[in-house]
């Protein structure tokens, strides 16, 4: 039978690994931040601990802020852009609508546009709904700072995040579209399915062929695409649920080469994120538990 700390920490353990995960984008990183934490966990005197979640998520916010700036650095030499680490996720996640839209790709990206603060504010408040002596403690600042950080990062999050909440299944309609264009090869059935603005990112991290710079409107991304074609010839796309809305995988040798996720308004896809850095899919064989 596990020990009281033990029990508590995997009761928690879902949790803790979104809340890293929605601050640094990684995984990998996430998994290090809560080894850090239970590390800590096993030093506490249970007795004088009032609410055992709370601490452990003020546990976890720390060691992520302190990752998170270390991140900071490695990414201003980051060979082309940096995208999140997709995560395969399960069904219910999707259902969660809050939950699904705070980890998709187009959000965790405007995440990436907030200091180390102001996004672990944002994320403890909006999307895990602590009250801000809660957060306060978490990230070492007083209420009234709190209060503050978090309006501000309020502001800067409404004006850039994606145009509002997307059901999945509008997401997955307009993907198969998406996809039927791609695998047809027709630029007019491309150019149907993309926005005028559309955004294409492409993250091989510069280990993998990658574009280096974000390509814009939906001309540029239907050239873009159907001069990448040639890539399905030895492989496969499929459908599956990542960071909580439909996406594509594209497998080649029975491996997975590229994950296109996208994000859909009005029925057109307006941005698409296609991550290939060999370190990034390496949980895509293995489903995700996200909690709130």
């Amino acid at each position: 039978m596990a020990d009281p700390a033990t029990e508590a920490f995997l009761g928690c353990r879902n949790l803790l690994f979104t809340v890293a995960y929605q601050l640094l984008g990684s995984a990998a990183d996430a998994e290090d931040v809560l080894q850090e934490t239970w590390l800590r966990w096993v030093d506490v005197d249970l007795a004088a601990v009032r609410d055992q979640r709370a601490y452990l998520v003020r546990i976890t916010t720390r060691q992520a802020l302190m990752r998170l700036r270390a991140l900071g650095r490695r990414k201003e030499s980051y060979v082309g852009p940096w995208l999140p680490e997709p995560l395969l996720t399960a069904p219910d996640v999707a259902e969660d609508v809050e939950l699904a839209d705070s980890v998709s790709m187009a959000m965790l990206l405007v995440l990436e546009t907030l200091g180390p603060a102001e996004r672990a504010v944002f994320v403890l408040r909006e999307v895990f709904a602590l009250d801000y002596a809660e957060i306060a403690e978490a990230v070492g600042k007083s209420p009234a700072a709190v209060r503050q950080i978090a309006h501000r990062a309020r502001s800067h999050v409404a004006a850039r995040r994606p145009r509002g909440t997307v059901s999945p299944s509008a997401t997955r309609d307009a993907l198969e579209a998406f996809r039927r264009a791609v695998e047809t090869g027709d630029l007019r059935e491309l150019l149907a399915v993309l926005a005028p603005d559309v955004v294409f990112l492409g993250d091989g991290g510069g280990v993998v062929e990658a574009v280096l710079s974000p390509v814009s409107g939906a001309a540029n991304v239907a050239r873009l695409l159907a001069a990448g074609l040639g890539n399905l010839a030895v492989g496969t796309l499929e459908a599956a649920e990542v960071n909580g809305y439909p996406a594509l995988l594209l497998r080649r040798g029975g491996e997975v080469d590229t994950v296109v996720a996208v994000r859909v308004d009005d029925g057109l896809v307006t941005g698409l994120y296609a991550v290939r850095n060999p370190e990034k899919l390496s949980r895509l064989d293995e489903t995700t538990t996200l909690c709130r």
